[in-house]
């Protein structure tokens, strides 16, 4: 295996992460994708890394001019130093001349021989260490035949690799999609491509198809091309991240909410909160993140569903001041806009959040919102599989919200994450002396006991306050109780459970 200090940095963030450190230095890289999926942009990118470390770049562009490539670089605020020289490769003016085109012999046999001992003369100039080849779909069509391209593919790569030179060629596929000749010849493959989901902001994601002698981070990776060049999210594989920490119970602040929860959550777990809209789902968590904070923790909320200052403004009325917390460096409040973020985006600030800030208590509101935020995805699951796990090996305590359809009776949640939380909260309205009242109840704890009543939940100036185990009704979570008063009630639980 190739180690670190033989490659060449790539000057993409992620994209290290994702190839073991690099481009073994000496080979040759292909990097493919549709036009507008950010190829130029990366190879920009590779270039001034090597520029920044002391080493000669070439750019030879037979597609762009050097003025737009320069234009190019400042929409980034970069400037292109003087390490990197660029060679615009333009056919010689006798061939854009009708007059002076052969009849007899093809002018491609011309222009192809012409375009090799050019890029030659441009290497020779400067001996470069790192090369950018723009684009291979003019070499294509130079070459006419799948034949004579990869001959000329071939000559290309053993010319550079005699020389030592790392070189990235780009392919726009705009000629044949189909054509796999590179494939075979480079010592590595980088995809690119873009999405155009029905709604919101295009999504791109590369993938790694091909990487001679190396282990590298497999599958498809999302990223986004911003001010500053290109910013890759490697997937994230929870089996790569584990921590050494003491799984704790932590209390909360209400002895009923404690005695509900059996003493408190255990430290690295995952807990969901599910109801309908308005129970006090999102409150609920904001109270665990009050509790953290109280404790001396960093917390870090992301809220898909609700306006901030809409949400800063109604915690603030139970007398949970948010602001506060923000500005006192105790709590990380996102909002996430699911239109634009992509699934690997988030996993991204989650993780910056647990690793750079030391979150210990992350609320996710709600993964309803998560869901929207990638309506044509078909691995919600998967990514909140992973997710929770490396929240919870890192020994985060992670609180997730889920609005299910309806309000009474039976409702249906719109995704079923009950099965990856160590512990499922139930929050219900139901029905008792004409008014619509609250009731909640933990239905699943994997770490330990809990109790198994359901309790009045109540939203008040001060916060939320549980009462007593409704023990006089019975189908309060069908939405309409009845009253069976306390002696049929304790009929039925002796009923439930004989006395030993």
């Amino acid at each position: 295996m190739n180690t670190s200090s033989e490659k060449a940095a790539t000057g993409v963030a992620g994209l290290d992460d994702i190839t073991a450190g690099g481009f073994t230095r000496g080979r040759l890289y292909l990097v493919e994708g549709s036009p507008g999926t950010g190829k130029t942009t990366i190879a920009s990118q590779f270039l001034m890394a090597g520029a920044a470390a002391g080493e000669r770049c070439l750019y030879i562009t037979l597609s762009e001019t050097e003025d737009e490539l320069r234009e190019s670089a400042r929409s980034h605020h970069w400037e292109l130093d003087d390490n990197i020289d660029i060679f615009e490769l333009v056919p010689p003016e006798s061939l854009l001349d009708e007059d002076q085109q052969q009849s007899l012999l093809y002018s491609s046999d011309l222009e192809l021989g012409e375009t090799t001992k050019r890029i030659f003369e441009a290497f020779e100039q400067t001996r470069p260490d790192r090369v950018v080849l723009d684009s291979l779909s003019e070499i294509r069509l130079l070459a006419q035949s799948s034949l004579r391209y990869r001959r000329q593919i071939l000559s290309l790569k053993h010319y550079f690799s005699r020389r030592g030179s790392t070189v990235l060629m780009l392919d726009d596929l705009t000629t044949d999609v189909l054509d796999k000749t590179v494939h075979s010849v480079a010592h590595g493959v980088v995809r690119l491509e873009e999405l155009s989901p029905n709604y919101g902001a295009e999504r791109r994601r590369l993938r790694v198809i091909k990487y001679r002698g190396q282990r590298y981070r497999g599958g498809y990776h999302d990223f986004v091309i911003e001010t500053g060049g290109v910013r890759v999210f490697p997937r994230l594989v929870s089996a790569e991240h584990r921590n050494a920490f003491r799984r704790d119970l932590v209390p909360t602040e209400r002895a009923e909410l404690n005695a509900l929860l059996g003493g408190g959550f255990e430290r690295g777990s995952s807990t969901l909160i599910i109801g309908p809209a308005g129970t006090g789902k999102s409150l609920l968590a904001l109270t665990f993140v009050l509790d953290a904070v109280a404790r001396g923790e960093h917390a870090a909320m992301f809220v898909f569903d609700e306006e901030l200052g809409l949400l800063i403004a109604r915690a603030k009325t139970l007398g949970i001041d948010l602001d506060s917390m923000v500005r006192s460096g105790s709590l990380t409040l996102e909002q996430v806009d699911a239109a634009e973020l992509t699934p690997g985006e988030f996993s991204e600030r989650v993780r910056t959040c647990v690793e750079a800030h030391g979150a210990r208590t992350v609320v996710i509101d709600s993964v309803n919102g998560y869901q929207a935020a990638m309506p044509e995805e078909q691995a919600l699951i998967l990514h909140m599989h992973e997710l929770l796990q490396y929240l919870n090996r890192q020994g985060a305590t992670t609180f997730l919200t889920v609005a299910q359809h309806g309000l009474v009776g039976d409702m249906k949640a719109p995704v079923d994450v009950t099965y990856l939380a160590d512990t499922v909260i139930l929050l219900r309205y139901f029905e008792a002396a004409g008014r619509v009242r609250r009731a909640i109840s933990v239905v699943k704890k994997r770490t330990g006991p809990h109790e198994d009543t359901i309790r009045e939940f109540r939203i008040g100036g001060e916060g939320i306050t549980l009462g007593e185990p409704l023990i006089e009704f019975q189908g309060i979570l069908r939405g309409v109780p009845s009253l069976i008063g306390r002696a049929a009630a304790e009929s039925l639980e002796s009923a439930a459970y004989p006395a030993e």
